[in-house]
């Protein structure tokens, strides 16, 4: 088996070590040429002292690996609000985009005002007592368990039997057909 030397050094791990070592002085603020001194901050500070407030480096500026180019321009207040008004200048870019609240609103038709739901007296009998008896088959059980502790077991065997015929009888109106075009939304 070929294993590197315990005394020889790690090639790879010296180049691992120079881009990690670049990457640190890109983030600090400073050229890989000029080293960072122990106990120095990015802006030639010792630590815990504040930084100036003109060069401090602002989160616009942290690009570590130099991909952005130049930073673009930020407008003043002065701008944003003439901006804001709609009172352009001539001087103004030309290719400006215009903001995310720089339109106008469209007209509504009215409120939204949601469909009446159909009445349960229009409902079939027998698919409302199949709903009764799917939800209240496991309410009457725990209600039995809860308050009549001695009921007999041809009570609670009624009881099972009728939740699953109840479900059994709603599972089977379903319908059976699908369509392709349908993806379940309704508007």
């Amino acid at each position: 088996m070929n294993r590197p030397d315990p005394g020889s050094p790690d090639q790879g791990a010296n180049q691992d070590d120079a881009v990690w070592l670049d990457l640190v002085a890109r983030l600090e603020g400073k050229s890989t040429a000029e080293p960072a001194q122990p106990g120095e901050t990015a802006t030639g500070q010792s630590p815990g002292t504040p930084a100036v407030a003109g060069g401090a480096p602002t989160f616009r500026d942290f690009d570590p690996l130099g991909l952005a180019g130049a930073a673009p321009a930020e407008l003043s207040a002065a701008e944003r609000q003439e901006a804001s008004t709609g009172s352009r200048d001539t001087d103004a870019p030309a290719g400006s985009a215009g903001g995310p609240r720089d339109y106008d609103a469209l007209e509504d038709g009215g409120e939204f005002v949601p469909e009446e739901p159909p009445s349960l007296a229009g409902t079939d009998p027998l698919t409302m007592l199949a709903w009764l008896a799917a939800v209240g088959g496991p309410i009457a059980l725990l209600l039995s368990a809860m308050f009549w502790r001695s009921a007999p077991l041809l009570a609670i065997v009624g009881i099972v039997a009728v939740f699953i015929f109840g479900t059994v009888y709603l599972i089977m109106k379903l319908p059976q057909e699908k369509d392709d075009n349908d993806d379940g939304a309704r508007v």
